[in-house]
């Protein structure tokens, strides 16, 4: 059975994100593993030095992994690591490099089979983007290829902050059988092992089908 599954909005490691010690209990993870790919052009190690200063107040250490640039992907100690994570995060950024670099490597292997043997994965902003197909476009808020860990669902993320002329758009553009979760900042959609979903943290989280206004059983409970 798969893990858990957060999908947050964005403005991760802050005090809004109560969901992540619920998170670590249900892990049983020793560390979290901090992917900082989609961060590559911004200070990755900014991101990396919050996450572990964050997680050492929640009483479990975090770490970095060099994970930046495509031939990372399929380095032997990275693979490794990610294999062996209970807990591995993917934090904020841009979503389109995040899937150049991982997209089809040993590297997203490794995380898919980490999640799927039972270990949490919580992406942020461009790191929960990326885990669905379809995927929303950043330049522009139309549709593009995602990792694909979940079909049918796409994330449009800190969504309080989008102007309502951007999320139409993009709600208008949405497929009749997709699902469109606006996320809050420091607020997760949050999938349990079972296939369920919650919504935590100190925002909101929107949904539509179709483009159209729906509630948490739209969700989709299977994997692709």
């Amino acid at each position: 059975m798969s893990g858990h599954l957060a999908l947050v909005g964005g403005g991760e490691f802050t005090e809004g994100c109560t969901f992540d010690a619920g998170l670590l209990e249900a892990s049983g993870a020793a560390e979290v593993l901090i992917v900082p790919t989609a961060a590559a052009y911004e200070h990755p190690q900014r991101l990396v030095d919050k996450a572990v200063g964050w997680f050492d107040r929640l009483g479990i250490p975090a770490r970095g992994l060099p994970l930046l640039a495509r031939p990372d992907s399929s380095a032997p100690d990275v693979v490794e690591a990610l294999a062996a994570s209970k807990f591995t995060y993917l934090v904020g950024g841009s979503p389109l490099h995040l899937r150049a670099v991982i997209k089809d490597s040993p590297a997203w292997d490794a995380i898919e089979a980490a999640w799927l043997a039972g270990g949490v994965l919580a992406g942020s902003s461009a790191g929960a983007m990326v885990l669905c197909d379809p995927m929303v476009d950043p330049r522009g808020g139309a549709f593009t290829l995602g990792l694909g860990l979940l079909s049918g669902l796409a994330v449009i993320p800190a969504h309080n902050h989008w102007s309502e002329d951007a999320a139409h758009r993009t709600r208008k553009m949405s497929p009749s059988a997709l699902v469109l979760a606006g996320i809050d900042e420091s607020t997760a959609l949050i999938r349990d092992p079972e296939g369920t979903w919650r919504a935590e943290g100190a925002g909101e989280v929107v949904l539509f089908l179709g483009g159209q206004p729906t509630d948490i059983s739209s969700l989709p409970t299977w994997l692709e």
